[in-house]
């Protein structure tokens, strides 16, 4: 069982450490679509899809960023008490606490897989079954196939009126490689109690 927990912990914080270098870069892409909305204002015709672009790079880069500042401890803590316990001690906040993350996490993945599928024109109840729909229909039918699955998009209600699903792809794709990495840090903690390395 330890050596399933290691091969977990390996393999989630090389995805997730990789993911994260490459996304906090992403900080230089929104400051040049603002510093593009400031210049264009001033000295050109302003345009209309900087600053809702600018908002879909701060949640990418905060989405995806996200799981790769939990791996490296960035996270904020409610640090009243917590620097002063011993390693043992912290292991076991960390290991009930950790709980309660995986839960709002399963509940946020829930709601982020229902809010995708709306965007992709899904309006029913169950939003797994609209997934495995579409992904059946590309396996038999290619492309062609998983258009026939597909509804009419979900679009910003703003003058620029982009499609909605990209961000809210990237969205599920952050919440769902967090909880990856918080699963990943339960097993840190349980291995640390047992008094073995992760």
């Amino acid at each position: 069982m330890h050596k399933v927990m290691r091969g977990y912990i390996r393999a989630v914080d090389a995805v997730n450490y990789r993911l994260g270098r490459l996304v906090m870069y992403g900080i230089f892409v929104m400051v040049a679509i603002l510093l593009w909305s400031s210049l264009s204002k001033t000295f050109f015709t302003p345009t209309l899809w900087t600053l809702e672009m600018a908002q879909f790079a701060m949640v990418a880069y905060y989405m995806l960023g996200g799981p790769y500042a939990l791996q490296m401890g960035a996270n904020v803590r409610m640090d009243l008490f917590y620097h002063t316990w011993d390693d043992r001690r912290k292991a076991w906040f960390d290991a009930f606490t950790v709980l309660f993350l995986l839960f709002f996490l399963g509940v946020l993945l829930w709601g982020a897989l229902s809010s995708t599928a709306y965007a992709l024109g899904y309006f029913g109840r169950d939003p797994l079954a609209f997934y495995g729909d579409l992904v059946w229909s590309f396996v038999t039918g290619g492309l062609a196939g998983a258009s026939e699955v597909l509804g009419r998009f979900e679009r910003s209600p703003t003058a620029w009126r982009p499609y909605m699903w990209p961000i809210k792809v990237l969205m599920t794709l952050g919440i769902f490689l967090m909880l990856l990495q918080a699963m990943s840090e339960f097993f840190k903690d349980v291995l640390r109690l047992r008094g073995e390395a992760a």
